[in-house]
């Protein structure tokens, strides 16, 4: 099957990251290259656009989408996480932008061999690099009931967390859990039917808490966005496209932390730290646009944030 995404807030990513034609770009979370194209559409021959991702599919993709720019184009297989070590190996002292657009990919959801989805059938995996050795088969089936529950409700803000633990260790005892549709399945039955019958897909929640486990989505975040705020040019934009409330908080957070001037006690008659502000927050969270909501509707819950670098 081929890469497909579509790529969410688009026009308002491309116009908020692309403040000189001729800079250097990195794309974070290729995807699709949805993102990418557009960002090397605006660029001119002398420009450089790199684009990261963890996922073989996607690398491909995006390989292939950009193959025909005019800019120079560099498409790197690694995690967000080694930004720095990426930048170090292909000689980039400091990019004019940098995108990160979190969460899971259209093709990672539709591909029900992925394991994404509660609403295919497929092999518990949610692995965004297929190389990488923890599975959502692991967790499922070998994690203790508490820490279940832990992840379920932190990451999937669920809270019928315990009960959906519990069900799972009670499966699972009887035979191992190998499919999403078992998964999902065991998830719905856990849940009173009240509950059930408001909000979105019983699933949802638990599903994401354990794609978020599966790939450390949360954990490798901040130090991201930080590293990235390191490495941008002073003017460089940061472009953040989050899709849950905990990823969202995380970029929040950070933007607003690396946004600090002095932060001496307010009794102190002068300043004794030294730090200084490294970015300032630009606007007010991006929501979709109505025609965007109803072209995408998986678009719902996103928002973009934009930084630069002072």
């Amino acid at each position: 099957m081929d890469f497909q995404h579509t790529s969410v807030l688009l026009a308002e990513t491309v116009a908020a990251l692309v403040t000189d034609p001729a800079g250097t770009y990195v794309d974070c979370t290729l995807g699709g290259g949805g993102h990418a194209a557009a960002v090397a559409g605006r660029l001119s021959p002398a420009a450089w656009f790199i684009g990261i991702d963890q996922d073989p599919a996607a690398v491909r993709a995006a390989q292939t989408r950009l193959r025909n720019a005019a800019c120079r184009v560099t498409v790197v297989h690694s995690n967000f996480s080694r930004l720095a070590a990426v930048l170090d190996d292909l000689a980039v002292p400091a990019a004019t932008g940098i995108l990160f657009d979190l969460g899971v990919s259209s093709h990672q959801l539709d591909v029900a061999e992925r394991g994404f989805s509660y609403m295919q059938n497929g092999p518990l995996d949610m692995r965004m690099n297929p190389g990488d050795p923890l599975t959502a088969h692991d967790i499922v089936n070998t994690w203790d009931e508490n820490r279940l529950a832990s992840i379920i409700f932190d990451y999937g803000e669920e809270r019928w967390a315990r009960k959906i633990a519990r069900a799972i260790v009670a499966e699972r005892a009887r035979a191992s859990i190998a499919t999403t549709g078992e998964l999902a399945e065991t998830i719905k039955k856990a849940i009173p039917a009240a509950a059930r019958r408001e909000g979105p897909h019983p699933a949802k929640r638990t599903f994401q808490a354990i794609r978020i486990a599966v790939n450390d989505e949360l954990g490798i975040l901040r130090a991201a966005l930080e590293t990235a705020v390191q490495r941008l040019a002073p003017g460089g934009r940061l472009c953040v496209i989050t899709f849950h409330s905990l990823e969202d908080r995380i970029a929040k957070q950070t933007i607003q932390d690396l946004a600090k001037g002095c932060l001496c006690p307010k009794d102190f008659p002068v300043c004794v730290c030294g730090n200084t502000p490294k970015v300032r927050a630009l606007g007010k969270p991006v929501p979709p646009s109505p025609a965007e909501l109803a072209a995408n509707p998986r678009s719902r819950s996103a928002k973009l944030r934009v930084a630069e670098k002072v």
